[in-house]
């Protein structure tokens, strides 16, 4: 049996001011790292036999702080980075909404139909993304962590349950939410989702951004 353990990275200042953050390498905010602190306690009394990471400083330094308790090196996965906004990187949600009305209509209503101008779809992030599982399930019989993004793992999620790409607006990931899958005889079952407990209830959660 594998446990692929899913966990978003740690609050950024974009997350906060709805900035699309996408491929831009933007680092962690002071509640980001403080989030990621805790996430690494919280899953320091699990064995983990592997850490995979985005190669983008918000999921990577995330990741670290995780192996920082299990004397593990991360390894970068590629299939993991951010989802490709092409054009909307780097910019205010108000200001996508008011330029891109036809596309941003659709990305609420069919995100599976969407390709991003100059970005890429929501396929292509799960080919890439359920590339790096099979790769894990493959090579681990034990507890796996994935540190990625809301989009990779909102999708990523909707694989592992059997659900096609329409249904990403029905899945919601906190930022340091973990979500948790067990595979077994060709089988994943959901056995945690967006668990961010251990983050305590001081701050109100973000919207889905």
């Amino acid at each position: 049996m594998t446990q692929i353990i899913l966990v978003r990275h740690g609050e950024t200042e974009w997350n906060v001011k709805e900035v699309f953050r996408g491929r831009i390498d933007i680092e962690l905010s002071e509640t980001g790292l403080k989030q990621a602190q805790l996430l690494a306690k919280y899953l320091s009394d699990i064995e983990i036999d592997a850490i995979y990471s985005s190669p983008l400083k918000r999921a990577l330094t995330t990741a670290e702080m995780v192996a920082s308790y299990h004397k593990l090196k991360v390894e970068i996965a590629p299939g993991l980075i951010d989802f490709d906004y092409g054009e909307w990187q780097g910019l205010p949600h108000q200001e996508v909404r008011d330029k891109y009305r036809r596309l941003y209509a659709q990305w609420l209503n069919r995100p599976d139909r969407v390709r991003m101008l100059a970005g890429e779809s929501l396929d292509e992030v799960r080919k890439r993304a359920m590339k790096v599982v099979d790769k894990v399930i493959a090579k681990y019989q034990g507890s796996v962590v994935l540190v990625s993004h809301r989009v990779v793992n909102k999708v990523l999620i909707c694989a592992l349950l059997g659900l096609d790409n329409s249904h990403f607006w029905n899945i919601r990931q906190d930022t340091c939410g973990i979500t948790s899958f067990t595979y077994e005889n060709e089988q994943f079952i959901l056995t945690k989702h967006n668990d961010t407990s251990y983050l305590g209830v001081s701050k109100a959660p973000l919207s889905d951004f």
